[in-house]
């Protein structure tokens, strides 16, 4: 789409495989095609990838898929997940100079984005796109972070007023922050782009 060239050439550059989508029906075929039933999948906390439905279309297809929204034992299915050869995630965001800029609470979403896995198959709505990174952590700040702890139900600042204060609560989500400025070199990372507002 030609409304993305610029920064799917930024991240090209970067070393990222980019493809463009015109909607949620697109990338999902686009990710039933790529994946194989014999690829083992692994999947980040993320509402992009809850809302297209991906855990369930895996699993009923035959693959092996960890999730641990999934499992009733949540530190056995982390720990499998590591195992995965594909992983699925999303982004908090996408900078224009193509960086991917996330905040995490325990870290193993930001950990499995750059190493661990062979293919890893970020998806972005154009929700997630910000000019740079001063704007990134804005987003992060008064949007993904509080909806993300006010849908968990956490005892957090910014649950209750939907803006970061820098707590010290045991809730934080806050704990961990990564930029990929480039694709790391273990790992291939594919940026699934879509031209629909996707999670938070």
């Amino acid at each position: 789409m030609e409304k993305y060239q610029e920064l799917v050439k930024k991240l090209e550059i970067n070393g990222f495989t980019c493809n463009v989508f015109e909607d949620s029906y697109q990338v999902k075929k686009y990710l039933l095609e790529e994946i194989k039933l014999e690829d083992s999948i692994a999947i980040g906390g993320s509402m992009t990838i809850k809302s297209l439905n991906l855990f369930e279309d895996f699993k009923e297809r035959g693959n092996q898929v960890f999730w641990h929204w999934k499992a009733d034992k949540v530190d056995e299915e982390l720990k499998r997940a590591k195992t995965a050869k594909i992983y699925l995630t999303s982004t908090n965001a996408l900078t224009l100079d193509g960086k991917l800029v996330n905040m995490d609470g325990n870290g193993n979403r930001v950990a499995s984005m750059v190493f661990g896995h062979e293919k890893v198959f970020i998806i972005v709505g154009k929700n997630k796109i910000c000019k740079d990174y001063e704007s990134a952590i804005e987003r992060i700040e008064t949007v993904a972070a509080p909806k993300n702890a006010k849908r968990l139900g956490l005892n957090t600042y910014c649950s209750q007023t939907g803006e970061c204060n820098d707590c010290y609560t045991a809730d934080r989500m806050c704990s961990v922050e990564t930029i990929i400025h480039k694709n790391p070199g273990k790992t291939k990372i594919n940026i699934c782009l879509v031209d629909e507002e996707l999670g938070y």
